[in-house]
């Protein structure tokens, strides 16, 4: 597999295999141990919250469940991504990635209303909650939450969607914590309960910005639309300035998973130009310049035309 990652930068020489190979097992990694520390640690809230009657800590244990899930789908993603192409299947099961990533954007938005729902309930009807067992979980809750997104920061979260919204999930879950914390001291000290619905509302508002995010951009590759991090217009313009072209058309640039753009264009060159020169000129500069590994492209001389079978295409 040869195509590279972005958080290499300009400088990807002949290192691509194994810096891809490197970045996907510690992304692997990450997911994985962080699933297995939240999933143990969602156990113990569940018991602690039925020690203490606390439907804070039940609540929040649901929080983690569904992160669990999250992680084990962003690990399953990533393990399904790494099978091998088929006759049916060309691109492999690469684009699981962004459907689980998908996925996890939708879980988030669901969560945040349930927050919202369960919030507006305890407005009118606080319930009764022992704060000091509260303050003792949700305290471990953070470390254990801590730890979870130190872990998936080793893997490339701002390149890698699914990494991205594993570490968002966490990050919820996070905030979710440092809320219970400051409910359960406000529940101590001045009897305050209205502290957990507010704590709540906060989070939710948190958990829900980041949901729509990692939801819109997922979408955006599932719609095929065009890498934010590649200008359009940019790419045409190169590839209209190699010598002898006359124009780029039908140009498309979509991502099949993060870090993996593909191009498709043709490009009409005049009658003394060389099919194989332009073809060669192109790849260069989409590669060089765009980091656009996987392209076909049609040459078209300008006598002939396009040979579409309707005419003329875009």
């Amino acid at each position: 597999m040869g195509h590279h990652h972005h958080n290499h930068g300009h400088s990807h020489g002949h290192s691509h295999g194994h810096g891809h190979g490197h970045s996907h097992t510690s992304n692997k990694k990450a997911l994985l141990s962080s699933f297995i520390l939240i999933a143990a640690f969602m156990v113990v809230e569940v018991i602690g919250g039925i020690l203490t009657n606390s439907l804070a800590l039940l609540s929040d244990a649901g929080h983690m469940l569904s992160d669990a899930a999250a992680l084990g789908l962003s690990f399953f993603a990533i393990k399904l991504g790494e099978k091998q192409v088929s006759q049916e299947k060309t691109y492999g099961y690469k684009r699981f990635e962004i459907i689980a990533a998908a996925l996890n954007g939708i879980t988030l938005i669901i969560i945040s209303l349930y927050i919202f729902y369960e919030a507006f309930q305890r407005f009118f009807a606080p319930p009764e909650v022992q704060s000091t067992g509260m303050l003792m979980i949700s305290v471990t809750g953070l470390v254990v939450n801590i730890i979870a997104a130190w872990i998936l920061m080793s893997g490339d979260k701002d390149d890698n969607l699914n990494v991205r919204s594993a570490f968002l999930h966490v990050l919820g879950d996070m905030l979710g914590s440092v809320g219970a914390i400051v409910a359960a001291l406000l529940i101590m000290f001045f009897g305050w309960t209205i502290a957990d619905p507010i704590a709540s509302v906060i989070v939710a508002v948190l958990i829900i910005i980041s949901g729509f995010r990692v939801t819109r951009d997922s979408f955006h590759i599932l719609m095929e639309g065009a890498p934010t991090q590649i200008d359009i217009q940019q790419v045409k313009e190169a590839l209209s300035k190699i010598p002898l072209v006359k124009e780029v058309h039908d140009l498309h640039i979509w991502t099949i998973t993060s870090g993996y753009p593909v191009l498709s264009c043709h490009i009409t060159i005049v009658d003394e130009a060389i099919h194989d020169e332009v073809l060669a000129r192109s790849q260069k500069i989409l590669h060089d310049e765009f980091h656009i590994e996987h392209s076909t492209i049609q040459v078209e001389k300008a006598e002939i035309g396009c040979p579409s079978p309707h005419g003329t295409c875009n």
